[in-house]
């Protein structure tokens, strides 16, 4: 059986399916073919997961602390399987969410394998054993997404080495963890699992955690991480062959010419993900692959004019929200509405651990690097009523400009709630604002966001509480 389309998307996760909602509401007949579950990595082995355990773990930590607040609780204690399954809850709410999206835009979702064959129809091999249909589309997008990256010699064993996909499954916590990399991933687990009482040491092999952010606010990270009893280890090399498993695991690294050993119970290897572009048989296109990533252009579209690629098998920001702003242009490409562009310096970025971390637009060292005359202000939240009202007042939001132009180059936060707070400084990117225009915006009092408005006011000297 051959089913026409308009087009067809490879891959259900949050790319593909926003890709499909769109080519409904534009009048294309569209299809989705995904081998798992509707929502993809994001809704199932990481964004939302991830965030749930967050979640419990932030509520297990306050509620620890409650005499702070005045309030005296009995011995406070945690059970990890209701932990589990209120995360399975709030994943399968949302898997229906979007199935329900399906139908309400008419779009056919096909579960099994898909793969591109040379007269590029897709051939797809149903998961239900049924006989393998063939789509022929007159346009593919390809949204496969990646998988968690290992390395040599400490593959995940779903026992001892975790990646964040078995550790997301796990039916108990350890007493201690090894988390190797301390980018965005690690750090996030590095606060969850801290803050459930587990012991945890981060090695990281860059000179700071979460190298990509601004170094003021990986600086301040750290500092914090260690407050809350997290070791951190960075400039470390792990040495290869090293990990031993019996009792635990033990691992060693090379940190400032020095060999040195590390144990726990368990090990995660967070060290960044690899795209999944393997077994949909690429080799029958003449799609160029650089890096291990697809090639595209702006549009998304690779060098076989009909077949577009987004999210994480391009690279670039692999993030959910991008990989979902990449399939609105890629659709409407396909759909010939003239779309704009993907700017990287207008994408917030977010690091969901306790404090947050979120950003936009260019780092102090970044905007220097390209040439720009810099002014920074910087404003902590230890003058921010609503913080110390939080009882969480440590941070910062800092703000870097253009010093003639007082142009806004990037915001970085740490702090509370600030992933909740960055969409402002989104806003006044895409704007083209200047930090006179954020300091002249009313933040109404008390919020957190006073701070964004006391740090562009602190840019020119002129913040009020500090």
């Amino acid at each position: 059986m051959t089913k026409e389309y308009d087009v067809v998307i490879i891959g259900g996760g949050t790319g593909g399916y926003v890709a499909a909602i769109r080519a409904s509401q534009l009048g294309l007949t569209a299809a989705v073919v995904e081998k798992g579950k509707l929502g993809g990595t994001c809704l199932h082995a990481g964004c939302i997961p991830s965030k749930a355990l967050l979640r419990s773990a932030e509520v297990y930590a306050t509620t620890k602390n409650a005499e702070a607040y005045g309030v005296i609780a009995p011995e406070v204690g945690l059970d990890f399987s209701k932990v589990q399954a209120r995360k399975a809850e709030i994943t399968d709410r949302l898997f229906k969410g979007v199935q329900h999206l399906m139908k309400k835009g008419k779009i056919d979702v096909y579960e099994g394998k898909g793969r591109i064959l040379e007269s590029r129809n897709i051939l797809v091999d149903l998961n239900n054993g049924e006989e393998e249909i063939i789509l022929a589309p007159k346009n593919i997008v390809i949204a496969t997404g990646s998988r968690p990256r290992t390395l040599p010699g400490l593959e995940a064993d779903g026992k001892y080495v975790m990646t964040s996909d078995e550790a997301l499954q796990m039916e108990e916590l350890p007493k201690s963890i090894i988390i190797v990399g301390g980018g965005v991933i690690g750090i996030e687990w590095a606060s969850m699992l801290v803050d459930f009482g587990l012991e945890v040491t981060v090695i990281e092999f860059a000179d700071r955690i979460i190298p990509t952010e601004d170094a003021d606010i990986s600086k301040e990270v750290q500092r914090l991480m260690k407050k809350k009893g997290v070791k951190i280890v960075t400039g470390a090399k792990v040495l290869p062959g090293s990990l031993e498993k019996g009792d635990g695991v033990t691992i060693k690294a090379e940190h400032r010419g020095e060999e040195k050993t590390f144990s726990a119970d368990k090990l995660l290897v967070s060290v960044g993900r690899l795209p999944n572009i393997e077994s949909i048989s690429l080799e029958n296109t003449s799609i160029n692959v650089e890096r291990g990533f697809i090639a595209t252009n702006e549009y998304y579209q690779t060098n076989e004019s009909n077949i577009y690629a987004i999210g994480d098998v391009i690279g670039g920001l692999q993030l959910a929200h991008v990989a979902s702003h990449e399939g609105l242009i890629a659709i409407e490409h396909i759909a010939g509405e003239n779309p704009t562009p993907l700017d990287p310096t207008l994408v917030s970025k977010c690091i969901y651990s306790s404090p947050e971390v979120a950003s936009v637009g260019l780092t102090e060292e970044e905007a220097k690097l390209q040439g720009y005359e810099v002014k920074t202000g910087k404003f902590s939240f230890r003058a921010v009523g609503k913080a110390l009202v939080f009882g969480e007042s440590d941070g910062f939001v800092k703000m870097v400009v253009e010093e003639g132009s007082k142009k806004l180059l990037g915001v970085h936060m740490v702090g509370p709630h600030v992933t909740d707070m960055i969409t402002e400084a989104g806003l006044a990117r895409v704007l083209e604002a200047t930090s006179m225009d954020i300091a002249r915006t009313i933040h109404p009092h008390p919020t957190l966001a006073e701070a964004i408005g006391e740090a562009a006011l602190a840019v020119d000297g002129r913040a009020i509480h500090s």
